[in-house]
């Protein structure tokens, strides 16, 4: 009937639950989070500075790098100004197109970042398991190829579970028990049958985590290959310590990505829900700069040039 329509479409904006409801707590979460913001946005662009004005770090291993840390400001602001705001408001709302919005960067950047990770594998591949064959495999042309795939391709990954959250229903409760509008919170607060949208999602998140995941690890298992049949022990750790940063990088963003979305939502704590998407949102953007840059002897190099 008409009225049952007017209460399903009723919801034009969220409230965010977001952390404690105690005052102390929150001041004190909203300068530890904005200190972290403002150090990442720092960090991530004296990367970008750095690789952009040193020609010897002019090569495809630092270009993905740049392309990773523009990756990690976008990402990053795409939830923790809105977080900041809210910590200070007292109503924290967020319109429904905003949350639909702040949803569909969330995937996309996600997405993108798996799969630029996953072009960056494949570039130390090519640097350490065929190094005869690099300059040839690894061209500007193809470059440029790889890193704009991994953006457009996100880009793209990011529509259908948008469209399919914003398309279900949401009637009188509008609490988000989450700080940032999130695909399994979303879920659970609709009173549509979420069966359909929750199949697609877990799938397309497996699909594109695990392909992805596979590549790094093929990519790393020749890798180490490589590095074994090298006969001297300090060769060994050169050529290895081009890509530790890399490696860590990986296994910090899929242990936390999997242990979020690889599995069902309904059987976890939203704390521990909350906890885990701090981390992954506001304290893995901060250690990619800080990883590679105190890994990485060119870089450092170039930094205090």
């Amino acid at each position: 009937s008409s009225q049952e329509m007017t209460n399903v479409t009723a919801v034009l904006e969220f409230r965010l639950l977001g952390f404690s409801s105690n005052p102390h707590r929150q001041i004190l979460l909203f300068t530890v989070v904005l200190v972290t913001y403002i150090l990442t946005i720092l960090g991530n662009i004296i990367i970008i500075s750095v690789v952009t004005l040193e020609p010897r770090l002019h090569s495809p291993m630092y270009k993905f790098l740049k392309n990773l840390s523009f990756l990690e400001i976008c990402y990053t602001t795409t939830i923790v100004p809105k977080m900041l705001a809210n910590l200070l408001a007292k109503r924290k709302t967020i319109s429904f197109s905003g949350c639909m919005t702040q949803l569909y960067y969330f995937i996309s950047l996600g997405a993108t970042e798996c799969y630029l990770l996953s072009a960056m594998a494949y570039d130390r591949f090519l640097a350490i398991c065929k190094p005869l064959h690099y300059v040839v495999a690894m061209t500007p042309e193809s470059y440029t190829r790889l890193a704009v795939g991994s953006w457009v391709i996100g880009v793209v990954t990011g529509f259908l579970p948008c469209l399919m959250v914003s398309r279900l229903n949401f009637c009188s409760c509008n609490l988000i028990d989450h700080f940032f509008c999130d695909i399994s919170p979303l879920l659970k607060l609709s009173c549509s049958d979420t069966t359909v949208t929750e199949a697609v999602i877990f799938t397309l998140s497996l699909l594109v985590l695990s392909s992805c995941f596979l590549l790094i690890l093929v990519s790393y298992l020749l890798i180490i290959q490589s590095i074994l049949k090298i006969p001297s022990a300090s060769g060994k750790s050169i050529t290895f310590s081009t890509c530790s940063s890399h490696l860590m990088v990986v296994t910090i963003y899929y242990s936390t990505m999997i242990s979020m979305y690889v599995r069902p939502t309904y059987q976890v704590s939203s704390d521990l829900n909350k906890a885990v998407s701090v981390l992954y949102t506001v304290v893995t953007p901060l250690l990619n700069p800080v990883i590679y840059s105190f890994r990485n002897k060119a870089f450092k190099t170039a930094l205090e040039k």
